[in-house]
């Protein structure tokens, strides 16, 4: 599942702290160049392109490491891609199809393939969007936030909520099915009554999927620095809890099924390329600063690597054109490791995680023997937070609320185990 990162914004959000960066002047040409020679070197390394035909791919993108008498199985096809940033909405459709054409060249890329751009309203007209399907996105990600325009104002978005409502009206035109909107809560001085009103305003407007994310104030963000120095009001804890509960409900009782913490759909619409994360699957990133965890197996690797890209813009492109890819870091994740990025992220999912994935990255050491019997699983499970069970080890719909307090006692339980 590639990544390509588009790093550049028009301006920085008042809430901001990604790896983005706002420049009078681009050469979108010598970008596009680099984009497209570290997907086809890092797919190259990873030799998706050199699959078995039949093989499973999602079997192959699992395994954490060969077995000694065998070399590592190989994943058929890439099922997914993903434009993030950033604003890759703004860049052309030119690009976008030039990465996807390199994707395809040096990889299995099926028609099916999810090929998701996230977009912000500001550079979202319905003319530009028919350019990215034409080029091959096929599912829209829409940055909208909220629907009010003094909270958008005070958020340092581009866009009006009138905006935001033609952007995704236009998406779903050409989109059906697979326009996905994001929303934030918890904004400084946003009443229980206000979340509810824009909740409301967002089920009127939305597609089949809707994204929630609690806002957090970043270290060394203008918004942060306003609430810290006492311009705006920090909300209370309990607040913050009493929307995301009433959004949960509200949204499953229209439809919507909660199928990760911060993500809701309907009609089967849920994002494949995320689903690959919370998986544990392998994915490639490419661009400035973009993070990838996958196997080398074109350097005789079997192991997985947790791979960054080289974060400053310049840099990244110098490096790319000098040795083919901008990796600043590169680190073999040890079995420990990739079994706390399972737990961590598996339990995201309503599905949790699965005795067959677990066993490809754990196959000597079950689900059973680690969570089954100690003291600290066993309570967790009696008090309703989580459940094992012949489908494997999940959350329960309260425990899906308050995951991040489950897992420290876990991953202390997988550890000690």
């Amino acid at each position: 599942a590639p990544c390509p990162q588009w790093p550049y914004c028009r301006k920085r959000c008042s809430y901001c702290n990604f790896n983005t960066y706002v420049v009078r002047a681009l050469d979108e040409a010598a970008v596009r160049a680099c984009l497209v020679r570290e997907a086809q070197t890092l797919l190259r390394l990873s030799q998706v392109h050199r699959c078995v035909h039949g093989m499973g791919s999602e079997w192959a993108q699992l395994r954490p490491s060969c077995p000694p008498a065998a070399p590592h199985p190989l994943p058929c096809s890439v099922t997914s891609v993903f434009f993030g940033g950033g604003t890759p909405s703004l860049a052309s459709p030119g690009t976008v199809a030039a990465v996807l054409e390199a994707v395809a060249g040096a990889a299995h890329l099926p028609a099916a393939a999810e090929v998701t751009l996230e977009a912000n309203p500001s550079s979202a007209s319905a003319s530009r969007l028919a350019g990215f399907r034409a080029a091959g996105v096929n599912r829209l990600s829409i940055g909208v936030q909220s629907l009010d325009d003094a909270e958008l104002r005070m958020l340092g978005r581009e866009h009006t909520a009138a905006e935001a409502r033609q952007a995704v009206e236009a998406a779903r035109g050409l989109f059906p099915g697979r326009t996905s909107m994001d929303l934030l809560f918890g904004l400084p001085g946003q009443s229980r009554d206000a979340w509810g009103q824009r909740l409301e305003a967002a089920l009127g407007l939305c597609d089949d999927h809707i994204s929630l994310y609690q806002l957090t104030l970043e270290r060394g963000t203008a918004l942060a620095a306003q609430v810290r120095g006492g311009a705006l009001p920090a909300p209370p804890q309990d607040l913050l809890a009493d929307m995301y509960e009433t959004a949960r409900n509200v949204l499953v009782a229209t439809g919507f099924r909660h199928y990760e913490v911060s993500n809701f759909a309907r009609k089967g619409a849920l994002s494949t390329h995320n689903l690959s994360y919370w998986r544990a699957d392998e994915y490639i990133g490419v661009g400035p600063g973009a993070h990838g965890r996958f196997v080398l197996r074109g350097e005789g690797g079997c192991s997985r690597e947790a791979r960054v890209q080289t974060p400053e813009p310049i840099t990244w492109m110098r490096e790319v054109q000098s040795q083919g890819h901008g990796t600043r870091s590169r680190a073999v994740l040890n079995p420990l490791q990739q079994l706390e990025e399972l737990l961590s992220l598996g339990l995201r999912t309503d599905e949790g995680i699965t005795h067959e994935r677990w066993g490809h990255f754990s196959p000597q050491l079950s689900l059973q023997d680690v969570f089954g019997e100690p003291e600290e699983a066993r309570a967790l499970q009696q008090s309703g937070w989580l459940v094992l069970d012949s489908g494997g080890l999940r959350c329960t719909w309260a425990g899906l609320a308050v995951l991040d307090s489950l897992l420290p006692d876990l991953l202390w339980q997988l550890q000690r185990a």
